[in-house]
C-alpha cells in the first residue's frame, strides 16, 4: 500500500499496533455501499469510464455476497476494512480496481463510514426505545389504579399508582429518542469527497455521493469532516443518558425483588439461580443492566479523552474511535431488550404494593391539604398539626386513618369528621388529578396520549 515510499516492512509490533481489521471488519456493509456510491459518481463525472465504474461496481457486489456468506478475512498486513476490500476486488477484477481510490483517501473514506454505521446504531436504538415504551404503555394501562408507595430518599412518601410510576420511565425514554434523534441530525452530513483532509482537484459531485448515501448534504469543511467524532461521541453522550434510566428502572427491579419488598415476580426468562441455595431467585439480567450502564459511560468517557488534544487533521488515536461505539452499542441493545422483556413478563404484585402504601403514613399530606383546603389553615400551620398527628399514630402503632376523631381534635378542634374521606390511599391518589398526576384518570388520559404519539411513529416508519 505504501511500499513506494518505504524499503522495509513494519515491525511485528508495528504490524499488530497499526492493524484495525479485528474491530472495523464491522463496517464492511458501509465501506460497500460508499464505495458504490463513490464509483458511480466517477463515472457520472466521466473521471473514470462508464465501462470501468460498473465492472468495479460489479466487483464489490461479489465482494460483498462473499463476506455475507464467508465473514470478512482479517490479514493484518491489509490494515483495515478499507484495503481488504480494496485488495479483494483487485483480485477478483484486475488493475481496474486501483481506479476505485480516485478523489478520496481513507480519512473521508472511513468518516464516511463511521457516520453511516452511527446512523444506523441510532436508528436500533430508536426502535429499542420504542419497544421498551410499548411495554411500558402496556403495563401502565393495566396497573393506571394500581397503588403503590411514592418515595423520596426511598422512605414512603405519598401514595401513587403503579402505571404513573411506570409511565414517568415513558417520558425518560421519549427524552432519549429525542436525543438520538437529534444527534442524527447532526451526523447527517456526508463527508465523502473531503479526500484526506483539503478536498480534491478532481471535478467531483458530492452532492450526488451524499445523496445516494441517505445523507442531508455534504460537510462544508474538509478538515472538519475528516477529524472530528463529535458524531460518535453524541451518540455515546446519548446511549449514557439511555442508559443511566435503563439503570434506575433495572434498580427498582433488583429492589422490588428482594424479599423486604415482594413488590414483583420476576420471570424465570430473566432469573438465574444459585449453585447452592436452590431457593435463589437472582434478578440478575436486571444487576447486569445496570452493571452495562457504567461500562457504557466509561466508553463514551473513553472516546471524550481519545480526541481531547488532537490537532487537526486525522491522527492515528482516531483509530480508537470504533471499539468503544461498537461496544456501547451492543450493550445498549441488549440492556433495551432486556428491561423490554422485563417490564412486559414481570408480575407485579399490586396488593403488597397497596398494602406498603398504607404504611410509613403516606396520607400525611393529604391530612395538611384537607386542613388548608377546607379550614383555610396555612400550609405551614397544617403541617405542624399533621405531624403531631402523625407522631401519635406512631406511637400507638396505627395507620393514620385509624386515628380516632377524639384524637384528632385533640390536636386540633378544626378537624372533623369529614377528613377521613382523605385519608384513604385510595382518594389520595383520586385527589392528586393535576395535569401529570398519579390519579388514575390522569394516568389512563396519559396512556392514551403515548399510544396515539407510538402509533404515529409506526406511520412514519
Amino acid at each position: 500500500m505504501w511500499g513506494g515510499r518505504f524499503a522495509a516492512g513494519p515491525s511485528a509490533i508495528m504490524r499488530e499496533i497499526n492493524a484495525s481489521i479485528p474491530f472495523d471488519k464491522a463496517l464492511w456493509r458501509q465501506d460497500i455501499a460508499a464505495s458504490k456510491a463513490h464509483v458511480a459518481m466517477l463515472g457520472a463525472q466521466g473521471i473514470v469510464s462508464a465501462e470501468d465504474a460498473a465492472e468495479i461496481a460489479s466487483g464489490l457486489d461479489s465482494v460483498a455476497d462473499e463476506y455475507e456468506r464467508d465473514g470478512v478475512p482479517e490479514d493484518w498486513d491489509l490494515e483495515d476494512i478499507h484495503m481488504t476490500t480494496e485488495s479483494r476486488l483487485a483480485a477478483l477484477i484486475g488493475p481496474v480496481a486501483g481506479r476505485l481510490h480516485t478523489a478520496r483517501s481513507r480519512n473521508d473514506q472511513v468518516a464516511t463510514d463511521f457516520r453511516l454505521w452511527v446512523r444506523d446504531a441510532m436508528d436500533q436504538a430508536d426502535a429499542g426505545l420504542a419497544a421498551f415504551q410499548r411495554a411500558l404503555v402496556d403495563r401502565a394501562e393495566e396497573h393506571a389504579a394500581s397503588i403503590m408507595p411514592g418515595f423520596t430518599h426511598l422512605q414512603t412518601a405519598q401514595p401513587v399508582t403503579l402505571g404513573h410510576h411506570l409511565m414517568a420511565y415513558y417520558e425518560m425514554a421519549a427524552r432519549d429518542r429525542s436525543r438520538f434523534a437529534d444527534a442524527r441530525d447532526r451526523a447527517n452530513q456526508c463527508p465523502l469527497g473531503s479526500a484526506a483532509l483539503a478536498g480534491t482537484g478532481f471535478p467531483i459531485d458530492r452532492h450526488a455521493t451524499a445523496a445516494a448515501l441517505g445523507f442531508d448534504g455534504p460537510t462544508a469543511n474538509s478538515l472538519d469532516a475528516v477529524s472530528d467524532r463529535d458524531f460518535a461521541l453524541d451518540y455515546l453522550m446519548a446511549a449514557a443518558q439511555c442508559a443511566l434510566h435503563l439503570s434506575r428502572l433495572a434498580e427498582e427491579f433488583v429492589l422490588w425483588a428482594s424479599q423486604p419488598f415482594g413488590f414483583v415476580s420476576l420471570p424465570d426468562s430473566f432469573s438465574t439461580g444459585s449453585s447452592i441455595m436452590p431457593q435463589k431467585r437472582n434478578p440478575d439480567a436486571a444487576e447486569l443492566v445496570r452493571g452495562h450502564s457504567g461500562r457504557i459511560i466509561g466508553c463514551a468517557t473513553a472516546l471524550m479523552v481519545t480526541m481531547k488534544g488532537l490537532p487537526l487533521a486525522y491522527s492515528k488515536d482516531m483509530q480508537d474511535d470504533k471499539p468503544p461505539v461498537f461496544e456501547a452499542a451492543s450493550l445498549l441493545a441488549l440492556s433495551l431488550a432486556a428491561m423490554t422483556g422485563m417490564v412486559a413478563e414481570t408480575t407485579f404484585r399490586a396488593e403488597r404494593m397497596r398494602a406498603a402504601a398504607e404504611n410509613g403514613y403516606a396520607t400525611a399530606t393529604d391530612l395538611a391539604d384537607w386542613l388548608v383546603r377546607v379550614r383555610g389553615i396555612p400550609f405551614r400551620e397544617a403541617h405542624h398539626i399533621t405531624g403531631a398527628a402523625v407522631k401519635l399514630a406512631e406511637q400507638r402503632g396505627v395507620a393514620l386513618d385509624a386515628l380516632g376523631l377524639d384524637d384528632l381534635q385533640a390536636i386540633d378542634t378544626r378537624i372533623d369528621d369529614g377528613v377521613f374521606a382523605a385519608l384513604s390511599v385510595e382518594a389520595s391518589v383520586a385527589a392528586r388529578a393535576s395535569h401529570g398526576g398519579t390519579a388514575p384518570v390522569e394516568v389512563r388520559k396519559r396512556v392514551a396520549e403515548a399510544r396515539a404519539a407510538l402509533a404515529r411513529d409506526g406511520d412514519r416508519t
